[in-house]
């Protein structure tokens, strides 16, 4: 795993890839579980307060057993999800993890904005996609995915 490197003019980067680094930090962590799809490791990860920003529902979802179901649906919805890069100071309390996924024939590019407490647990989970046709895509295909078996927030 790569933290922070040194660039060629001497700057650091805050970008930086994901290994097999048994210190990983839990952004990393939260990463490697949802790309693996685990969700029981993904939702350890979560605060009991854990806040989850939906890009296309207006009011947040509170706690881990909503954000799972979030996440079932996502991982069930989403085609050739990937992770890109991850942005954020090891150390630092605020992440980003940019990535790419298809929902049909909709290419979409997003990032989870991530937020470690400090019992080092995640307690804010924002998603953010585009375009606003892939977002489209994400409404549908979440609603079709649950058929009103996740309540509204």
């Amino acid at each position: 795993m790569v933290h922070l490197g040194a660039h060629p003019d001497g700057g650091r980067s805050l970008i930086r890839p994901v290994g097999d680094n048994p210190a990983m930090s839990p952004v990393d962590q939260m990463r490697a579980a949802l790309e693996a799809g685990d969700l029981d490791a993904a939702v350890a990860l979560l605060a009991p307060d854990v806040v989850f920003r939906s890009p296309v529902v207006h009011k947040p979802y509170q706690g881990p057993e909503a954000v799972r179901a979030l996440l079932e649906g996502v991982l069930a919805v989403f085609e050739d999800f990937r992770y890109e890069r991850a942005i954020g100071a090891p150390d630092a309390a605020d992440h980003a993890l940019v990535f790419a996924c298809r929902i049909g024939d909709r290419e979409l590019q997003g990032c989870d904005f991530l937020h470690v407490n400090d019992a080092g647990q995640i307690d804010e989970f924002t998603v953010m996609v585009r375009p606003m046709t892939g977002a489209m895509a994400l409404a549908e295909g979440m609603r079709a995915h649950f058929e009103g078996s996740v309540p509204a927030p």
